[in-house]
């Protein structure tokens, strides 16, 4: 990436004081939250006690680490209005889908991770399986942010690459192993306003200088992107738009595939929707937090047309130009001092929370599912609370190290929509099969599992080497996220009937339509007013997604 100097911003005391004000505060959020820990439930899951709009914003900040933003613009840069589909069909419909039908299942039956799932449903090696992928998938995500936070470091700052890993890799390491879950939950909801606080005046003043809204549109015309960039569902009858994807691939393959994979069985975003106080609080926390996805797209794809049409030769293939720096390049572009430190603040929080996110989800499937149920069963509950800490340095270390994997793709979004189809899809199909057709048997669920994640890595390697072709990076992930969705239906369909399927007490609480998933019995008196129903709250989220659709259609 260059030197860096084109990307230098001009910070003065103000702005590092800004910074190191938000250090100090994300350090005593996770001190506050140690005294609340006595048990394993209370590091892993806070004690399942935690406020429905607290899980919410928490969940939805989560899922905006460096990725979501710098990854987002640079979309927004590089394919233009396209990009809403990674929110309103890509994610709102799934989150809906998540709070309504699925954490029933999940919180009702009182399993700590996703994986524990999978072994009450089918059986131990399907269980190992998803543990050990979930587990790696972490470790390259982790790598991804911690990486992406590095990168901003060094353009912004002038951080050396690896002071910049060093020191982000600490300060998460250090309110997770001390606060646990519940550090990193309160960290994400003042993450969440902080990260809003440093985009906000991008967009605004970023479109004070284009002339408006209508002078974007006017510019994003002349552009590269021309007319197409403006419109989300115009010439996708055929490949021939920005994306280079048909609207089967988006509704199928995104819409679908990619997304109800990620939400519905990402457990680094499922956990937060765990360490709910109640069943209401746990179905309702996806839903709270598809309000602010919807309005997201503001200031990440915006931003992102506005670097378009504002920053000369954006899009290089190299150096500083390249289209994961429209953001940064926007700030040094737009903002004064003072804002710049919360903006350079908000980015900083942004990558805390996605690794946050990546390595409390590590620590406890590592120690839950891989070392209590494979390695050291029956030891004391303070004997798992400090595997889990130790699993958490283990994890910062290893994402240290897949930081430089990810230095290697030029759009690191791209890069994470390959471990999202290879990882999540199949995944994704073999829940969702096991959870809506009690004949599947546990067989069935390891092998469809197993030959869904052979065909997504096959696919992706075989594009890498040139001997599948696709229009771009984007569409092999549609591609290989639907491929191996089909396969492990059809695995599933073939070995069921030839195997002995598991008898109907083993499944109550794990298979829908089966009894044993109680919503109403934890209910609190405030839970149970109209507009509290998870169900009205979810409808008024996809009609809403739909609408949004007009103006960019």
């Amino acid at each position: 990436m260059g030197d860096g100097s084109g990307l230098r911003l001009n910070m003065n005391a103000l702005d590092y004081g800004i910074l190191a004000l938000y250090f100090v505060t994300v350090l005593g959020v996770g001190f506050a939250a140690r005294r609340a820990i006595r048990t394993s439930v209370d590091f892993f899951l806070s004690g399942r006690s935690l406020p429905a709009w607290v899980t919410g914003l928490a969940f939805v900040s989560a899922n905006l680490g460096a990725l979501e933003i710098i990854g987002m613009a640079a979309n927004g840069a590089q394919y233009g209005a396209m990009t809403v589909h990674y929110y309103w069909i890509g994610a709102v419909p799934a989150m809906v889908f998540l709070g309504i039908v699925m954490m029933p299942f999940y919180y009702g039956s009182r399993v700590r991770s996703v994986p524990e799932y999978l072994r009450l449903r089918f059986n131990r090696p399907t269980h190992l399986l998803n543990a050990i992928t979930f587990a790696v998938a972490q470790m390259l995500i982790a790598g991804v942010n911690l990486y992406a936070l590095a990168l901003i470091m060094q353009a912004l700052l002038g951080w050396p690459l690896w002071v910049a890993i060093i020191i982000g890799a600490v300060i998460v390491l250090a309110y997770i192993t001390i606060g646990g879950l519940s550090g990193a939950i309160y960290n994400e909801v003042l993450q969440f306003f902080v990260i809003v606080a440093g985009l906000v005046p991008i967009t605004v003043l970023g479109l004070v200088k284009v002339g408006g809204v209508n002078g974007l549109m006017d510019a994003v015309r002349g552009s590269k992107l021309g007319e197409a960039g403006l419109h989300a569902w115009q010439g996708t009858g055929s490949t021939d738009n920005p994306l280079g994807a048909h609207w089967l691939g988006i509704v199928f393959g995104l819409g679908f595939v990619l997304s109800f994979g990620y939400w519905t069985t990402n457990f680094a975003e499922v956990q937060r929707a765990l360490s709910a106080k109640n069943m209401s609080a746990a179905r309702r926390t996806p839903i709270i937090a598809a309000y602010p996805k919807l309005l997201i797209p503001a200031v990440t794809v915006i931003p992102g047309l506005i670097a378009l049409v504002t920053v000369k030769g954006l899009g290089a293939e190299s150096g500083d130009l390249v289209y994961n720096n429209a953001i940064p390049l926007l700030m040094r572009d737009l903002l004064p001092n003072g804002v710049l430190g919360v903006a350079v603040t908000g980015l900083v929080a942004s990558f805390m929370a996605g690794m946050a996110a990546n390595v409390s989800g590590f620590n406890t499937v590592f120690t839950y599912d891989i070392w209590q149920a494979y390695v050291r069963r029956d030891r004391s509950d303070e004997y798992y609370l400090r595997i889990g800490r130790i699993a958490t340095v283990v994890g910062v270390v290893a994402g240290i190290g897949t930081a430089f994997i990810a230095a290697g793709f030029s759009n690191i979004m791209n890069y994470i929509q390959a471990l999202f189809s290879v990882f999540n899809a199949p995944l994704f199909a073999t829940f969702i099969i096991g959870m809506f057709w009690k004949r599947m048997s546990a067989l069935a669920g390891f092998w469809s599992l197993l030959s869904g994640t052979v065909v997504a890595v096959a696919t992706y390697l075989l594009y890498k080497l040139g001997a599948l072709s696709f229009n771009s990076d984007l569409e092999e992930s549609f591609w290989g996220a639907g491929l191996a969705f089909v396969t492990v239906a059809v695995v599933a369909a073939v070995i069921t009937p030839l195997t002995r399927p598991k008898r109907n007490e083993e499944l109550e609480g794990l298979v829908y339509g089966m009894g044993g998933v109680d919503l109403k019995g934890d209910v609190l008196a405030g839970d149970r007013v109209w507009w509290r129903s998870p169900v009205l709250l979810g409808a008024i989220a996809v009609v809403l997604a739909a609408l949004f659709y007009i103006p960019v259609f």
